[in-house]
């Protein structure tokens, strides 16, 4: 088998995911001469993270590079959302480190299982800093995806999914005008 027939072959302006980074976009394809030979090279742009990536296209595969996922595969990851939490009775040190792991695999039902397990809905517990932390690094991997798939913004990628979560938006429609007010207040005061 030749070494080329085991890459991915993306071009210009593509939308792909890289496991360890998320979503990102291939600038395009350059030839750089490394150890005396000419080796190609996708250029791939991650935009949330302000930062390039070089890799080369006979590695494009086994680096973990893949193009967005399908609609099929999207649907799995939303009927994964919509479950009920398992989270596993082991020390959390262990179970965080899964979590980033399955975060870093870049497979979209892996991240939704984080989600899944980590979401917050109408119940009163809070979320540590260290689970908050991992919550939302899974939420904004899975929402870039879902963006670049739905054509649609991060933000009503986000929404979108704590919508299918059942995850609980206080609003200050049902707050007392006291209670409005106040949170009116707290908004401008982080705002400013």
């Amino acid at each position: 088998m030749a070494h080329n027939d085991n890459s991915v072959k993306f071009k210009k302006g593509d939308y792909v995911v890289y496991a360890a980074h998320g979503l990102g976009q291939i600038e395009g394809i350059e030839t750089q001469k490394i150890g005396g030979m000419d080796i190609e090279l996708y250029s791939i742009a991650f935009e949330k993270d302000r930062m390039r990536l070089k890799v080369p296209l006979f590695k494009a595969k086994s680096a973990g590079l893949r193009k967005i996922s399908s609609t099929g595969c999207m649907d799995n990851a939303m009927e994964t959302l919509k479950g009920k939490s398992r989270v596993r009775r082991i020390m959390w040190s262990r179970r965080a480190a899964e979590y980033e792991t399955k975060i870093n695999s870049g497979d979209p039902v892996a991240i939704a299982e984080v989600l899944r397990d980590l979401k917050r809905s109408n119940d009163d517990t809070e979320q540590s800093y260290s689970e908050r932390q991992i919550y939302e690094s899974a939420l904004g991997r899975l929402a870039r995806e879902v963006a670049a798939l739905q054509k649609m913004t991060e933000e009503d990628a986000i929404e979108h999914l704590e919508d299918v979560m059942g995850v609980f938006k206080p609003t200050l429609e049902g707050l007392s005008d006291s209670e409005g007010t106040e949170a009116n207040e707290q908004a401008d005061a982080i705002a400013a």
